[in-house]
């Protein structure tokens, strides 16, 4: 036998013997500790109390936003614990999302719960043949964050703490009070009561179709603020490169901590000559939907602030890749809503981060968030230290169950 047949048996033959070991991988071993008895899915709606409007109303792209759909993952073993974890949509998705997780979830059953990496990788797998990311991979991710939620109960602590925390509390941001469905009276006031309630930042939406409209409005808000208070612009993607520049330009006199998402989310060389161009730091991400998606971002140098979604990319599994990317490259972070998610996930990221505040959620969970000196607190609680309300239950629609009863 030559000896390129001699490799190519060797070859051959390891990778029979890696295959082997992969797929033997799949059974739970010895060392298996506990066992998915239970899973429960469950889909809701979120109602605004009015609806909301961004750049992308004002261009035509989007409806104003009423409601937000909810995929809930609640997760039992035959241990006695249990986790939930959670999923989102706006205006269209919420179905999508319920239905590929009822198709794909009863693969648990009998797994090991502490083997997260491996379940998730054997859920995407089972729906590969829609994609490995996008909704199938969101519709993994209330699942994912569940397992997460039930590893750190398990271990009877905060999941920051089973992460490893580089701090106790984050610096915090509100999104929801600065909308451009609201008039300019209507921001202030929402900002000073989100000052008042301990929150340390503001972020508010530009996208006017008239330049003049939006500067307006944040000279307003800077007034109000003061100089030092930290202060964000969203312009949803809506700007193409040449009004990102000119508009970039007029802002920095304002100081902003970042101009969020002023080209569409794909155009990672946009953002990248933006980046290059401004003095104020461009923040982006929060569309994304893979880890893969983010290190391409960041290779192109095209974001100061990575905002990642763990509910969009697929969970926590994949948003601790993302997390390992940023942390290599030395950039900031401030990940998009799920703040219930994202405080622990910004706990333990070594960059000093942001976490986005948006009370909307509150109705969803017996417990609340505290809030104070513009940080927002790591709760003690084991988990993510959250369990669903009544409120959450009477907005279900549509429920689920495999295995074992609630």
């Amino acid at each position: 036998m030559g000896t390129s047949s001699f490799l190519t048996l060797t070859n051959a033959t390891e990778t029979s013997d890696v295959n082997e070991q992969h797929f033997a991988g799949l059974l739970p071993g010895e060392a298996s500790t506990d066992r998915i008895t239970g899973i429960d899915l469950s889909l809701a709606f979120l109602p605004l109390a009015s609806p909301i409007s961004d750049a992308k109303v004002l261009t035509g792209r989007q409806k104003p936003l009423k409601e937000i759909a909810f995929l809930f993952a609640e997760i039992r073993t035959e241990s006695g614990f249990s986790g939930v974890g959670y999923s989102y949509s706006k205006r269209a998705g919420g179905q999508g999302l319920f239905a590929h997780a009822k198709e794909i979830a009863p693969e648990l059953l009998g797994e090991d719960p502490n083997d997260i990496q491996r379940l998730w990788t054997k859920l995407v797998w089972a729906g590969a043949s829609v994609g490995r990311s996008g909704l199938s991979t969101q519709a993994i991710a209330a699942i994912d964050i569940a397992l997460w939620d039930l590893k750190a109960k398990r271990s009877g602590l905060p999941l920051a703490k089973l992460l490893g925390a580089h701090r106790d509390s984050v610096q915090c941001y509100n999104t929801s009070g600065g909308y451009l469905s609201m008039s300019v009276e209507e921001i202030l006031a929402n900002a000073e009561a989100s000052r008042e309630r301990g929150i340390g930042g503001i972020k508010m939406k530009v996208g006017q179709p008239d330049t003049a409209v939006d500067i307006r409005r944040v000279r307003a808000m800077r007034e109000l603020l003061g100089d030092q208070f930290p202060m964000m612009v969203d312009a949803n993607q809506q700007w193409n490169r040449s009004t990102a520049i000119r508009v970039g330009r007029r802002l920095e006199e304002f100081d902003l901590t970042w101009i969020e998402e002023p080209l569409d989310a794909y155009d990672a060389e946009g953002h990248a000559a933006l980046a290059r161009e401004l003095a104020t730091p461009i923040a982006t991400g929060e569309m994304l939907t893979s880890a893969a998606e983010h290190r391409a971002l960041i290779k192109a140098g095209s974001v100061d602030f990575m905002q990642p979604d763990a509910p969009r990319v697929g969970g926590i599994t994949p948003f601790l890749k993302i997390m390992a990317l940023g942390e290599d490259a030395g950039i900031r972070m401030a990940p998009h809503f799920a703040m219930e998610i994202h405080l622990h996930l910004s706990a333990a990221y070594e960059i000093h981060p942001w976490v986005e505040h948006f009370e909307w959620l509150e109705p969803l969970f017996n417990e609340k968030l505290e809030i104070r000196q513009g940080r927002m607190i790591v709760p003690s609680r084991p988990g993510l230290g959250f369990s669903l309300s009544d409120q959450a239950r009477a907005w279900t629609t549509e429920h689920t169950s495999f295995g074992g009863g609630r």
